[in-house]
């Protein structure tokens, strides 16, 4: 049996899920090669003073990948994901580790996996380690004082994105085959547009979050990183707890997708712009007709972010005996943002409760007449470290990246973001944002949207 694996010099496509799964079925490697390729990246690419894994289950991966291996070997049906090695965000709760949701670990061991954790394992996948993250999953740039900031694999001396850093710079070094993490603002979208990944935020009532780590009841979302739009519809159906029907790409003639003419659009850099608009020119030439237009629905969301919304409200609620206990422990610039929720009353809370409520069905209304919104998943490529050194720039920065990404969890929809550069630029996303409930639909215009942009050069 080789050890020879895609993994081992990842190289897109044949990193895929599906081409490791046919792999493993044809023999040509076994879970147990795809673990040691995991692992031996990790070995190699892992800075101790920047780390993408804060801990590697080195144990119980190596005990799966047997288990899946023997299983196949003696003609037993095996799981969907059997024998994947897959990253989880250092949210997630396993049974006999420490959910330290990228903080300095004061929390006891969990006791039990979290939902998704258990249906991954029955499922077959090899849990390789938690991943880094940015503190309590506060922030859409990747920090971390704790555990370091892992550099961008696409873009060395630039930031990964976050919240879910970790997770994708895994995927992206070859240290997993996808990574699962945390969509509050777009924290899975954002570090899979600068690491150059797919990443899928659902509707939020589609995966169960019991057993992991809170940062807004009301925005969290869980979701896949991963190299394909294929490679998140798999993993999703398992998070969902559903049946596993391979989707169908949807023929883009005839489908109208809106381009918000301003507020998504806003502050683009040089580069996002030019990918951005080469995407459209060749969804356009697919067959896709696109309609510019204002929205005046994601005008008004601002005001669901002011005084730091329901992030900076249900936070606080979470944290305030902690931040007693514990607060010199924090990163400063994660704990400012979590006092901010000290100062919301309870008739502001529900007050925006209320607002959203209504702003939920202008966008439904709104979005009612196309396909799917289209906007560049963050309007500038991954910054410098050192750009963002300084809190305030820190702070600009990160309300720039958060902007876009957060209409999908204020509203309550489903997003996809696909990689939109060509070889030799800086990385970026396109985004697409559908109707909530309609997650498999956008699946499958994803599907579509992603062999269009194929075409890019």
């Amino acid at each position: 049996m080789s050890n020879t694996t895609p993994l081992s010099q990842p190289d897109g496509r044949s990193a895929t899920l599906d081409a490791l799964l046919d792999g493993m079925q044809q023999g040509r490697w076994q879970a147990s090669d795809l673990l040691d390729a995991s692992f031996k990246n990790a070995d190699a690419r892992d800075d101790p003073r920047a780390r993408v894994y804060t801990r590697r289950f080195e144990r119980t991966a190596r005990a799966e990948a047997a288990s899946a291996d023997r299983l196949r070997a003696d003609g037993v049906p095996t799981g969907r994901l059997a024998g994947l090695p897959i990253a989880l965000k250092a949210l997630f709760d396993v049974a006999g580790e420490v959910t330290h949701a990228g903080s300095q670990g004061w929390q006891p061991a969990a006791q039990r996996d979290a939902v998704i954790v258990d249906r991954l394992r029955r499922e077959g996948a090899v849990l390789t380690g938690h991943t880094n993250m940015t503190e309590f999953a506060y922030s859409g740039l990747g920090l971390n004082p704790h555990y370091g900031t892992p550099d961008n694999p696409l873009a060395p001396g630039r930031i990964p994105g976050g919240s879910s850093s970790g997770s994708a710079v895994a995927v992206a070094q070859g240290m997993a085959a996808a990574g699962i993490g945390t969509d509050t603002g777009g924290s899975v979208r954002i570090p899979a547009a600068f690491c150059g990944l797919v990443g899928f935020k659902p509707s939020q009532s589609r995966i169960p979050r019991q057993g992991t780590f809170p940062l807004s009841d009301s925005l969290d979302s869980i979701g896949p990183i991963a190299r394909s739009v294929a490679c998140c519809a798999r993993l999703d159906a398992v998070l969902a707890g559903q049946p596993w029907r391979p989707p169908t790409a949807l023929s883009l003639t005839g489908r109208r997708f809106v381009v918000p003419s301003d507020y998504m659009l806003d502050g683009m850099d040089a580069a996002v712009e030019a990918a951005f608009t080469r995407s459209l020119t060749l969804l356009r030439d697919a067959g896709a007709t696109l309609i510019e237009a204002p929205a005046p629905v994601l005008a008004s969301l601002p005001e669901l972010l002011e005084g730091g919304g329901f992030t900076a409200a249900e936070s606080y609620h979470l944290h305030r005996q902690w931040l007693q206990e514990h607060g010199e422990r924090y990163d400063p610039r994660v704990r400012t943002r979590i006092e901010k929720g000290a100062n919301l009353s309870a008739a502001d809370y529900l007050e925006l409760l209320q607002r959203r409520r209504e702003r939920q069905r202008q966008a439904d209304a709104w979005l009612a007449d196309f396909d799917g919104l289209l906007a560049p998943t963050v309007p500038v490529v991954p910054p410098r470290h050192a750009e963002v050194a300084s809190d305030d720039d820190y702070a600009r920065l990160n309300l720039l990246v958060l902007r876009n990404p957060t209409v999908a969890n204020l509203l309550d929809l489903c997003a996809i973001t696909l990689p939109n550069h060509a070889p030799g630029e800086l990385p970026s996303g396109l985004m697409l944002i559908g109707r909530n409930g309609e997650d498999a639909t956008l699946l499958r215009q994803a599907l579509a949207i992603e062999a269009a942009m194929e075409q890019r050069c």
